[in-house]
């Protein structure tokens, strides 16, 4: 490997020092002429990343109702503005301060103060920074699904930067300072599978259970019925960018380019093959004999959220377990919602709660210490090197982040709820209408015209749903939260209307 940075600013006899150097003086690059390369991959990987969350956004889009789902593309731009700021303005000092404590950073860095040249490894710390401000945007954007199709955009924005700053910054403070607890317990998290995808998919549960029930989820026998996704290509699509973004997500995670870094990338892209592959030999069995491209967007989903912890620790055979099993763990919690009666219709908590513990569970089984050192500096171990004690740390670093984000995000987001003008629950019409016809101006998905036409002649009701066919003129049922067999029953007297008519 080259020689890091730091070695030419520790030598402070010719004028540098290790905030990095005066670039008015000194030519700051000299530092990084032996490591440039690494900085080459790393701005690769932070531009890989990005496509990621506008990624989520068509993915959530796709899978809510048409009515809202314009309303979460934007809250894709509204979280790539918010948490942009929030990073700068004080975010990276409370996850990244050189100084902090075991549980939360300073304000060392606030406004990005001093983070010019320092070396941060191989990299300059601006580089460091904005690759790890890729991460903020991706989770408060997984988290932020947790109340689809209910929420003011107003109040979700401004509970976005009260959360990130403190419910993520200290649990990256925790996992990944230097000074962080679990650092040095230490707890085996390679990319995020507490700090993104735990804390995000718990927060969305917590999300759903303060803002409450869709209003006809509401129904006396407290059921919880699923839609069928409006758009499985705006999911396709959305899947293919997360995807890709992930080979940045965690390939960059080394913060150089190393061995390492190629083993993370053929880890990355098996276990999301896998989990396609756990996924839909599931659907195959569950469907008699059929196959879904939603399930197999989500199975490829849950093989990158399982891999994320473990990617640059485990060995490729077992990045292919992992990916295989987190998927098959997640359908397995397919009834999740209806189980705990919470309506997180997005499966948030699903796939990101549940597909990052089993990720960081198993990471402390198969970790290998001759990967992690591919890198040349690294030593990690799990079970399989009798490291038996790092389940237990894993277990503790679960326990710690599910406990937290929980509890914390529920007392936030009550404190919001009861500040004036910021309540997050849209009114009963705006909710039933659809938050796109309220809450953006003459934006919807599809032919936004075309549907107040056919509203206006009487063939949608006031929540976009066919009335009236326009052909036999029998109007259709009115949607309901009634059982599977209650919807036959209605279905079959309805075709039996059109029959005799």
């Amino acid at each position: 490997m080259a020689e890091a940075p730091s070695a030419v600013f520790n030598d402070t006899s010719v004028g540098w020092t290790s905030a990095g150097g005066d670039s008015r003086d000194m030519d700051v690059n000299v530092a990084y002429v032996a490591s440039g390369f690494h900085q080459v991959w790393m701005m690769a990987a932070t531009v890989f990343v990005f496509p990621i969350i506008p990624g989520l956004g068509l993915f959530y889009a796709g899978l809510c109702r048409r009515k809202s789902a314009t309303t979460l593309l934007w809250q894709s731009m509204g979280v790539l503005g918010v948490i942009s700021f929030q990073w700068f303005f004080w975010g990276y000092s409370l996850a990244y301060a050189a100084n902090a404590n075991p549980y939360i950073g300073t304000l060392t860095n606030f406004g990005m103060k001093n983070v010019v040249s320092v070396a941060i490894g191989y990299l300059p710390e601006p580089l460091f920074a904005l690759y790890q401000c890729m991460f903020a945007l991706c989770t408060v954007m997984i988290m932020i699904g947790g109340a689809f199709e209910r929420a003011r955009l107003l109040p979700s924005m401004v509970f976005a930067f009260c959360w990130a700053t403190i419910v993520y910054c200290p649990i990256v403070c925790w996992t990944w300072n230097a000074e962080g607890w679990l650092f040095n317990l230490p707890a085996l998290d390679f990319a995020g599978g507490g700090p993104v995808h735990i804390s995000s998919g718990t927060a969305a549960l917590a999300y759903a259970l303060v803002i409450g029930k869709r209003l006809e989820h509401n129904d006396p026998k407290r059921r919880v019925p699923k839609y069928v996704p409006h758009n499985p290509t705006l999911i396709f699509i959305g899947t293919w960018m997360i995807w890709f973004g992930w080979f940045g997500f965690n390939g960059g995670s080394t913060l150089n380019a190393s061995v390492r870094t190629s083993y993370v990338l053929q880890n990355t892209n098996l276990a999301a093959a896998t989990g396609v592959m756990g996924w839909s030999a599931l659907d195959y069995l569950f469907y008699k004999g059929r196959f879904s491209v939603v399930g197999a967007c989500q199975g490829c989903v849950a093989g990158l959220v399982a891999i994320t912890p473990a990617a640059g620790f485990v060995p490729v055979y077992f990045a292919a377990v992992i990916g295989f099993l987190g998927a098959v763990g997640v359908r397995l919690c397919e009834d999740i919602n209806h189980w705990i009666r919470i309506d997180e219709g997005m499966e948030v908590f699903k796939l990101h709660a549940i597909g990052g513990i089993i990720g960081a569970l198993l990471t402390g089984l198969f970790a290998a210490d001759w990967v992690s050192l591919l890198d040349g500096a690294t030593e990690a171990q799990g079970w399989v090197d009798h490291n038996y004690i790092q389940l237990g740390y894993q277990l503790a670093e679960v326990c710690a982040i599910v406990g937290y984000t929980f509890v914390v995000t529920v007392i936030l987001l009550l404190i919001i709820d009861h500040i004036p003008g910021l309540k997050f629950r849209v009114p009963e019409h705006q909710e039933i209408e659809g938050l796109d016809k309220h809450l953006l101006f003459e934006e919807g998905m599809g032919d936004y015209e075309l549907a107040e036409t056919l509203r206006a002649a009487g063939y949608l009701n006031s929540g976009g749903m066919l009335v009236n066919d326009g052909i036999t003129g029998v109007e259709l049922p009115a949607p309901s939260t009634s059982s599977a067999e209650e919807s036959k029953e209605k279905a079959a007297e309805a075709s039996g209307k059109v029959a005799s008519d």
